[in-house]
């Protein structure tokens, strides 16, 4: 693999993050508008929400399985145009059987486009042989708030849900195909063909006979449970933030309805800036410590957060909270590529798994305690999760010697 190849690779993986967290924040921003158009109950809202994530994780399952025969690459260049295509289709539709389709091609689409563009991410970090995993994460957040934008642009100027999502995807279709055409493996596992998936399989001996133990040796998921674990409770902040911090801040430290609006945006600005230099604190101080000093962090934003005199010191707590939170889940993805270098791909397939089952349990959780507790009770019991990762911090230790896949590991002084 050349310096080239690998510079391209990064640089067309990273659109890729970008234009998923464009799409992702059109659909949750204009949820509303959405239920509006098609009419849907309150009652019948959560739902169709909770459907997504259920089917996401169903798409991560069976990339999984697809990733066996075919490359993450191949998988992440059709399962990226379906979820674009899946988000027009919900501001086109009319009749409510339409966007339950829609939302169900585009959760299945979402898993199998999280699972494979973070294989492939994993891969290119391990040809680099230093942390870049967190950059394309910020990418991620970057489009999230292009995407959050422009949703409110169409909500001010009151386009429809079509004329508001065709243009982009006019636009982000087009590109994503095209720099489908770089999508690069760096230093994956090897995949084998029908014929050589049971031999694989009977030496593994692993969880379900699944992964092919090469030099990592077989996928586990008894070892890779607390990534899963760190990977659910980064998720129950995530969630808790994104769908309760407005009505906290409104409800509970009495701040009007407009600034209200802000700790959501303040989130997602310091989640971008903590990404933005996230690789470079890995590769100064490790991945152990960014990720310890990160969950202290946002374990202290929610505590500054559950004991707020005012709105402006619970903006504080919220600021905090975006720049811990920020590197544990890149970071978790990463460490499972460590782990099980002969597998990697199947390992982050299962890990992914559970960024859907936190999104899915912690908002929730967090109205029920608030509801039968208090709001600002509630806000502990993200803390105390996201301090667990302390316990499971050395699961981010340092690469195995070995790069997995039969794979040495290259000289990367000239690549960018």
């Amino acid at each position: 693999m050349t310096d080239a190849g690998l510079r391209h690779g990064r640089a067309s993986l990273g659109l890729s993050f970008g234009v998923q967290g464009v799409a992702f924040a059109l659909l949750v921003t204009r949820i509303p508008a959405i239920q509006d158009r098609y009419g849907i109950s309150d009652g019948l809202l959560p739902v169709f929400l909770a459907a997504v994530p259920i089917l996401a994780g169903a798409g991560s399952v069976a990339t999984e399985k697809a990733v066996a025969r075919v490359r993450p690459s191949v998988v992440l260049r059709w399962a990226q145009p379906f979820v674009l295509l899946a988000l027009l289709g919900v501001g086109a539709g009319r009749e409510m059987w339409q966007v339950a389709v829609a939302l169900g091609v585009f959760g299945l689409a979402v898993g199998a486009l999280d699972a494979s563009m973070n294989m492939l991410g994993v891969s290119l970090q391990r040809a680099y042989g230093r942390s870049i995993m967190t950059g394309f994460h910020a990418v991620w957040s970057l489009g999230g708030i292009a995407g959050a934008s422009l949703a409110w642009a169409g909500a001010r100027w009151e386009l429809s849900l079509l004329a508001s999502y065709l243009p982009v995807v006019a636009v982000l279709l087009p590109a994503a195909l095209i720099a489908s055409r770089w999508y690069t493996e760096g230093a994956g596992p090897e995949r084998k063909g029908p014929a050589g998936e049971a031999a694989d399989a009977a030496d593994a001996g692993g969880v379900g006979g699944a992964g092919a133990g090469s030099a990592g040796g077989a996928l586990s998921f008894k070892l890779l449970l607390p990534l899963c674990l760190i990977m659910t409770f980064a998720y129950i902040g995530d969630s808790t933030v994104s769908n309760w911090s407005a009505k906290y801040l409104q409800d509970v430290l009495g701040s009007s309805e407009q600034l209200a609006t802000v700790p959501y945006n303040v989130y997602m600005v310091t989640t971008l800036l903590g990404r933005a230099v996230g690789d470079l604190g890995v590769r100064r101080f490790g991945a152990v410590a960014v990720v310890r000093g990160g969950s202290l962090l946002a374990a202290g934003g929610f505590a500054v957060v559950a004991v707020a005199p005012g709105a402006w010191v619970g903006m504080l707590g919220f600021t905090m909270l975006g720049f811990g939170l920020c590197v544990i889940v890149p970071q978790t993805f990463a460490a499972a590529g460590r782990m099980f270098p002969g597998s990697s791909d199947a390992a982050v397939a299962r890990l992914n798994i559970f960024n859907y089952v936190g999104f899915l349990v912690g908002s929730p959780l967090v109205g029920a305690l608030g509801d039968a507790w208090s709001y600002r009770g509630a806000m502990l019991v993200p803390m105390v999760l996201v301090l667990a990762t302390l316990v499971y911090a050395r699961a981010f230790g340092p690469e195995p010697a070995r790069y997995g896949g039969g794979h040495e590991r290259p000289r990367t002084a000239d690549v960018g």
